[in-house]
């Protein structure tokens, strides 16, 4: 950890124990930046490759999605809310992810974002026009900072059904009859990534996008090696965001583990589930409340073996809270639901899985035999 970390995390304000049971201990890393070049609003969309557009739009309708725009070669899904798309598709040989986009404040963070990265500002291919700017992660994602000039329109949504609570009748003379339909998405709220560098890829967020730690995740036994999980939002001062727009995990592969979306309500996740369940897909994990985030969460899987997330009422924290330290487990990721499952988890065996973690072993990265018990241990606690 450099001189500054230690310094920045000795005189942090003390951990408010609102989110998690566990502060900082003294010299650990404080979660933020001191002078980060710039910082990020939000998460604009992901980018993905697939070699069947007509199939990968089925699947987004079903899922909630709506088609902001369509050619030949990309497809463009949007949620109800005004913005930007959530996610871009681009016809290609093979089903792949290719990197998140984030949302720049402000133009000029796209030209302060340059200078410091010696990379260009060229024009945005999002519809309605922008700047962007091509970055390159420590993990080897590509990363765009954008700035868009238009924005989409606001699109009817799904109303939240009006509910009795105990004495508390909002409701009478009538009944809850939620139809059977796809979720409607609302927006993008955040991508979880695997990365076999996992301190240098969060330094880089922290200082280069200006990110903050919302809750840090340790292997038993070695919280004294750092992190090895973090939940990380943007940084908007005193404005309430999401709990986490990224969240990065150390492990012996690198790429994309889920990306989640928000829709009503429970009504709305569990409709939809039943929903995508009539049409043949397959549930990864749901429906729960995760503990770090508090969401009502939902996982799914498309053609293409990506896993997705509905989810609805998440934490929102403003920037004066600090990071909750926890252990990792498989127990810890939910208040209640059912046990995840090992897909959810990665926890299949395969000989692919098995070649990539001889690979990461040995390679240049942080995953070592002590680790990766660690996270094996983690998996089954």
């Amino acid at each position: 950890m450099s001189e500054t970390r230690v310094a920045t995390a000795a005189v942090a304000t003390p951990h408010q124990d609102l989110h998690s049971e566990q502060g900082a201990l003294r010299g650990e890393h404080p979660g933020r930046s001191r002078n980060p070049v710039i910082k990020v609003a939000d998460l604009a969309w992901l980018e993905f490759e697939k070699p069947d557009l007509d199939r990968a739009e089925v699947f987004a309708r079903d899922f909630g999605f709506q088609t902001a725009a369509r050619t030949e070669r990309e497809l463009w899904l949007r949620g109800t809310f005004a913005g930007s798309p959530c996610m871009v598709i681009r016809r290609g040989r093979t089903s792949r992810f290719i990197g998140p986009a984030f949302r720049a404040a402000e133009r000029a963070d796209l030209d302060r974002l340059a200078r410091a990265t010696d990379r260009p500002v060229r024009d945005s291919d999002v519809p309605g026009g922008g700047g962007v700017v091509d970055l390159l992660d420590p993990s080897g994602f590509p990363v765009r900072v954008v700035h868009c000039a238009g924005q989409l329109p606001e699109l009817p949504g799904q109303q939240p059904l009006l509910l009795n609570f105990g004495t508390d009748h909002r409701r009478t003379n009538a009944t809850q009859r939620p139809p059977r339909e796809p979720s409607r998405i609302q927006r993008l709220g955040h991508v979880v990534l695997e990365t076999r560098v996992f301190a240098r890829a969060l330094d880089w967020y922290l200082d280069t996008l200006g990110m903050i730690v919302s809750d840090f995740l340790f292997l038993d036994g070695q919280r004294g090696r750092g992190p090895t999980m973090a939940f990380i939002r943007c940084d908007q001062g005193s404005r309430a965001v999401d709990h986490h727009t990224l969240a990065m995990h150390l492990g012996p592969g690198t790429g994309y583990v889920h990306s989640a979306y928000q829709v009503t309500d429970l009504d709305s996740i569990a409709a939809g589930g039943e929903y995508l369940g009539e049409r043949g897909y397959r549930r990864s994990w749901g429906i729960g409340r995760h503990i770090q985030g508090s969401q009502l969460f939902d996982y799914w899987r498309d053609p293409d073996h990506f896993m997705l997330e509905h989810f609805a009422d998440g934490d929102l924290f403003s920037h004066d809270v600090e990071p909750g330290w926890a252990p990792m487990s498989t127990s810890g990721l939910a208040q209640w639901g059912p046990p995840a499952t090992r897909d959810f988890l990665g926890a299949t065996p395969s000989p692919a899985k098995l070649r990539e973690v001889l690979q990461a072993l040995r390679g240049d990265n942080e995953l070592d035999p002590a680790r990766l018990l660690g996270l094996l241990k983690a998996v089954n606690s």
